[in-house]
């Protein structure tokens, strides 16, 4: 065989197309094992804190013990770990796994918005337990009210409290660890999510065949 075939075959061989980069790999499935552990870390973290906070005064809202946030989010999580251990097929060939990254998407979206929604009632409370003027306990429970002063000022009722001192302080450092552990979901879902997009919708081979057919060549895009 001349060099003339020999360095022909190689340029036949380098215009088919671009080499598969780690075609055993793929980032979309891959990466949930890096994101899927921090949600059920910060999942967990959240439900633990708001159970502490029902310890503090059983009568406290849904809204002010986010326990719900965390398990929902640790649900994602385990939705991570099965779309890693689904055999990763190219273009999602494979119905298991597009059902998984489809609905891994959907939850972490999900979890985003509950993140910010958490957030928000946690800070909402917080400003609330932190301008608290008094705090005096009657019987079991713990009445706070943010204007002593005023006769017609709205009164907060904390039912079966050990101390008000809880209320004002303890309760008040919850708010903030949950505001802070909120943002730290509402981060890890939204990347996430865009990981998902990204490996579905950004970077794809369109297999666009330009001039001739001996040619060959092909553009990614």
């Amino acid at each position: 065989m001349g060099q003339g075939e020999k360095e022909k075959m190689k340029e036949d061989q380098n215009d088919e197309g671009p080499a598969p980069q780690d075609a055993h790999k793929c980032w979309g499935c891959r990466v949930p094992l890096i994101i899927a552990p921090l949600q059920l870390l910060l999942g967990v973290s959240v439900a633990v804190v708001a159970f502490l906070m029902l310890a503090v005064s059983p009568s406290l809202m849904a809204r002010e013990t986010p326990h719900w946030a965390g398990i929902i989010l640790c649900l994602v999580s385990v939705v991570g770990f099965i779309l890693y251990c689904i055999t990763y097929h190219p273009d999602e060939k494979n119905f298991m796994q597009f059902i998984c990254k489809l609905l891994y998407f959907v939850l972490c979206t999900i979890g985003l918005v509950i993140s910010v929604l958490v957030m928000a009632f946690a800070g909402h409370h917080y400003s609330q337990t932190s301008n608290f003027k008094a705090c005096e306990k009657a019987g079991e429970d713990c009445i706070c009210t943010l204007d002593p002063d005023d006769p017609i000022a709205r009164t907060f009722t904390y039912k079966e409290a050990s101390d008000c001192e809880a209320i004002t302080q303890t309760l008040t450092v919850y708010f903030l660890v949950q505001i802070v552990l909120n943002l730290a979901q509402a981060l890890v879902c939204a990347a996430g999510a865009f990981i998902m997009w990204k490996h579905r919708y950004q970077v794809f081979f369109v297999g666009l065949q330009i001039g001739s057919t001996s040619s060959k060549q092909w553009q990614k895009v």
